[in-house]
């Protein structure tokens, strides 16, 4: 999948100021407003490079989950003896339930339509214990997203340059982000693209998934960065 870009990655989000220690300690706070004890344990549903979980396993016993081999091989470099599982979100099934369930940084997008998006909470809710917590942090609404924009992200460091460009689309309610990649070192000059595509969903599909999904939700239109973020509660049978 992402294999190639996954050693490139946190230079790529360093470079564009993404803060995950903050992310991860506003995350903790709003979580303590659940009263989750420190030690719970927390699964990380697409944890990518784990760079959450670096900090997050500071407040809680933290596993990832994500399909990419390659973001999986740097997330066990950053955390060695930390549990990851490589799966897709849509259809995991780890036999385990958490007391907290994860997905950040808009990973949800990637199940692209919304009976995928169903299915992703139902797997998530599945893995929370009774009384425990789900909280995702959605890609952009339909309304929200612009396409026709052009963006670019810089990396420039003594032995590696790194560009990274993409023109945003939409088709049939999904963003596609064709990324493409001129990386410089001391190896070389290489280029490559990688597509990502990212389903639109409302805020009225993503609180139906978790009511579907037997949990009380809320939504904090702020979240960790900007992009909203939907606290699930599940239910108590």
């Amino acid at each position: 999948m992402f294999s190639h870009s996954a050693a490139f990655y946190d230079l790529i989000y360093q470079a564009v100021g993404k803060d995950y220690g903050a992310e991860s300690l506003r995350l903790h706070e709003l979580i303590q407003t659940y009263e989750v004890p420190d030690g719970s344990s927390l699964l990380d549903v697409g944890c990518g490079t784990g760079a959450h979980l670096v900090h997050l396993k500071d407040f809680y016993s933290v596993e990832g989950l994500d399909v990419d081999q390659g973001m999986l091989v740097e997330a066990k470099s950053k955390l060695p003896g930390v549990p990851f599982h490589e799966a897709d979100m849509v259809e995991f099934g780890l036999g385990r339930s958490y007391d907290v369930v994860i997905s950040l940084f808009s990973s949800i997008g990637y199940v692209r339509t919304v009976a995928r998006l169903n299915q992703t909470i139902r797997r998530m809710a599945d893995h929370a214990r009774v009384g425990g917590l789900v909280i995702v942090e959605p890609w952009f609404g339909p309304e929200s997203y612009r396409d026709g924009i052009p963006h670019a992200v810089f990396v420039d460091q003594p032995e590696l340059k790194i560009a990274r460009f993409d023109m945003s689309q939409v088709e049939d309610r999904v963003s596609i982000l064709d990324f493409h990649y001129l990386v410089a070192s001391k190896e070389g000059v290489e280029s490559f693209t990688e597509r990502h595509e990212l389903g639109l969903f409302t805020q009225t599909e993503y609180i139906s998934a978790f009511e579907a999904a037997q949990m009380s939700v809320t939504y904090d239109p702020q979240g960790l960065d900007g992009r909203g973020l939907y606290l699930g509660m599940k239910s108590k049978e």
